[in-house]
């Protein structure tokens, strides 16, 4: 399959004619409306430092039905614990460069760019992206962040400063959003982690079939709200 490379204008070439590898297209800008274009098509971001802006829409695709999340017994016991307390919304930036900070422990570095970072801290600021936080002793250990459109999550990225922190925030989103009647969680790429937990993968097509439905649903704002508290059982 060619590669794409994105105008001015706004639009997308269909997620379908990606590469083996989910390369869909090169270029264009992270402006909130090109963004959400994306997500709804079934396309993200995903580059590095002083590299174009890259646009993906892999296959087969990872996501999770909230409904099947699964809590290992080690981890039920942590939650157990009640040493957790989980938030929405009440730390979005300070998750987000959580999450771009480097993987020290595996020697990576990090493709949240600060182009991406205030990319999507304008998303937050108008509503479409949301932040799920772990805190202990009043102190942020993990979590997660994503877009929110219609009935579908799609998920971004995790971070953990303490061990299964970031597991716990995806255990409580997916209880908050099974609780709402969302069609799934998207985690775009297959990883062992993910899998561990419930996560599935799909065609891109069956994919594709189930958002263009799901983003067209109403959605309760007030779920987004930075003053409730989210449950883990």
């Amino acid at each position: 399959m060619p590669l794409f490379r994105l105008s001015k204008s706004l639009d997308f070439p269909p997620a379908w004619l990606a590469r083996s590898d989910g390369l869909l297209c090169i270029g264009g800008d992270l402006s909130p409306k090109r963004l959400l274009l994306a997500y709804k098509n079934g396309i993200f971001p995903w580059f590095s430092k002083n590299e174009p802006i890259l646009w993906w829409s892999p296959d087969p695709r990872l996501i999770l039905f909230p409904k099947n999340i699964k809590i290992s017994k080690s981890l039920k016991k942590k939650i157990n614990k009640n040493i957790y307390s989980i938030t929405v919304n009440k730390a979005f930036e300070q998750t987000i460069r959580s999450c771009a900070k480097p993987r020290k422990k595996k020697h990576e570095g990090t493709w949240l760019v600060d182009e991406m970072v205030d990319s999507y801290i304008k998303l937050h600021t108008l509503g479409y992206a949301h932040s799920i936080e772990t805190w202990r002793e009043n102190k942020l250990v993990g979590g997660l962040y994503g877009i929110c459109l219609g009935k579908s999550f799609f998920g971004e990225s995790m971070f953990s400063f303490e061990n299964d922190a970031s597991k716990i925030a995806l255990v409580a989103l997916s209880n908050h959003l099974k609780k709402q009647g969302f069609d799934l969680i998207d985690c775009q790429v297959t990883t062992n982690h993910l899998l561990s937990m419930g996560a599935v993968e799909i065609s891109r097509n069956s994919f594709l079939d189930i958002i263009l439905e799901s983003v067209k649903k109403k959605e309760d704002i007030n779920i987004w709200n930075q003053n409730i508290s989210l449950e883990l059982n």
